[in-house]
C-alpha cells in the first residue's frame, strides 16, 4: 500500500471490524481459492497514490475466474481476454473520446492507476466462481472509509459501474 494511504487509514487497521475482516480473509484464503492473490488485495492503493489521485472508478468485487483479478477493479492480468465489463469501458471511452482502446493487447490498467485513477472495488476479495461471496464481511466499511476520506480531502470525480455501485453512498 502506498505510504500516503497508510497515513489516512492507519486508524482503520486497529478497529474491531478490520481485525475481524482480516481474520475472515485469512480463513477464506486458507480454505478456498480466492482472488486476487493475497499480495494484490490492496493493489488499488499501491499503484494510485492519494497525492496523484484525480478520478475514482468504483466497481463491485474482483473478477471471480482464474487469471483475471489483479487487485484493480476492471483490470485483468496481461494476456487475459477482456471480460465484458472491461470491453464496455473501452467502448465508452472510444465513444466519448474517439480513442480506440478495443485493440489494446492488454487489459492491465496499472498505467491508469499510476496516473491517478483509483480503481477501487467495494469488496476487495472474492471466492473463485462465486461473485459477491465476500460481501458483508467488512470490506464495505473499509472502502467506504476510503471514499469518505477522498470526499473530505479532495474534489474528485467518482464513476461507478453496476447497479449495486450506483446505489453506493458518496459522502
Amino acid at each position: 500500500m502506498n505510504y500516503d494511504w497508510k497515513t489516512f487509514l492507519k486508524e482503520e487497521y486497529k478497529k474491531p471490524y478490520f481485525i475481524k475482516l482480516m481474520k475472515s480473509v485469512r480463513i477464506e484464503y486458507e480454505n478456498f481459492i480466492c482472488f486476487p492473490k493475497k499480495e494484490n488485495i490492496f493493489s488499488s492503493l499501491k499503484y494510485c497514490s492519494f497525492q496523484k489521485l484525480k478520478v475514482v472508478l468504483l466497481g463491485q468485487d474482483p473478477y471471480y475466474r482464474d487469471h483475471q483479478a489483479d487487485g484493480l477493479c476492471f483490470s485483468v492480468k496481461n494476456g487475459t481476454p477482456f471480460p465484458p465489463s472491461l470491453k464496455n469501458i473501452f467502448i465508452e471511452i472510444n465513444n466519448c473520446f474517439n480513442k480506440s482502446l478495443l485493440h489494446r493487447k492488454s487489459g492491465c490498467l496499472i498505467p491508469w492507476a499510476k496516473q491517478g485513477v483509483l480503481l477501487l472495488n467495494s469488496i476487495l476479495t472474492v471466492r473463485k466462481g462465486i461473485p459477491g461471496s465476500h460481501k458483508n464481511i467488512g470490506w464495505e466499511y473499509f472502502t467506504d472509509k476510503i471514499i469518505k476520506t477522498i470526499s473530505n480531502k479532495k474534489k474528485i470525480l467518482f464513476f461507478s459501474y453496476g447497479e449495486i455501485m450506483q446505489r453506493k453512498k458518496c459522502f
